[in-house]
């Protein structure tokens, strides 16, 4: 069976005590590979460093956090954009997007932050991670700019309605990012899932965050995403061998890592 974490922060501070240990519990619980999402300039170096020491394994992805903008984000994306000159090896821009969770002061730069690295994307033709918290309608309203372009990519730790899903699919080139939320006793996803094919769908962890049902609370890892998988599969009444098959040959289309 091969599992493929779409989304992971592996290389966090969480993880420098025993990253090894982490990697070989993933590699057993049948994951082939890790893309990682960056947050800022502080993130990409030790970010490239485990994509370098795992390659062929863990992939990188460039992007500003939405919670990392403020007032100086031209500065932040002007260096970042440094690293996307010609030979660069990310196979994605993100994480990307709003979160307007925890505060609200810079939405405008958000959402200027966020049209900027989409049209990245679609300079470089790379798919895009978009991270999406409190904002569904503002990230939509951006998107629907964007129809009949290339633009493709992963609404990140989808968390949203019946409406917010079939909204997103409107958008072909685009998947749904699904963690172990999705296993929470409160979670409405798995009703919302009834309205979203499989083939639509990829799997992930969020490392370090949202472990899932029976490690929630703890830090999450790549392994974990063996719980999500099956409670995915009960949802879809399938077996878990054909969701896993299934989502991981969606991710690696759109990463370009298909063989």
């Amino acid at each position: 069976m091969n599992l493929v974490d779409s989304h992971s922060h592996l290389f966090l501070e969480e993880f420098a005590d025993d990253l090894p240990v982490v990697m070989e519990r993933a590699r057993q619980a049948g994951v082939s590979h890790i893309f990682m999402p960056n947050i800022d300039n502080g993130t990409v170096k030790s970010m490239l460093d485990v994509c370098t020491a795992y390659a062929g394994y863990c992939f990188p992805m460039l992007g500003l956090h939405p919670t990392s903008v403020d007032a100086g984000y031209r500065d932040e994306l002007r260096v970042m954009s440094e690293y996307l000159k010609d030979g660069h090896p990310f196979v994605a821009i993100g994480e990307i997007g709003l979160d307007l969770y925890w505060d609200k002061t810079f939405i405008k730069e958000q959402l200027e932050a966020f049209d900027i690295q989409l049209r990245w994307a679609l300079e470089l033709d790379l798919p895009v991670v978009i991270h999406c918290r409190e904002a569904f309608d503002h990230i939509y309203k951006v998107l629907q700019r964007y129809k009949g372009t290339a633009l493709r990519g992963i609404l990140h730790s989808f968390t949203g309605t019946a409406e917010d899903a079939e909204r997103i699919l409107e958008f072909s080139g685009f998947l749904i990012g699904i963690n172990g939320v999705v296993t929470f006793k409160k979670s409405a996803l798995p009703q919302v899932l009834c309205h979203v094919p499989l083939e639509r769908l990829v799997l992930e962890t969020d490392s370090p965050y949202l472990a899932p049902v029976p490690k929630r609370g703890t830090r999450n890892e790549s392994s974990y995403l063996l719980y999500t998988l099956q409670k995915v599969a009960d949802i879809y009444g399938q077996s878990s061998e054909k969701v896993a098959q299934i989502t991981a040959e969606n991710a690696l289309k759109l990463f370009g890592r298909l063989e």
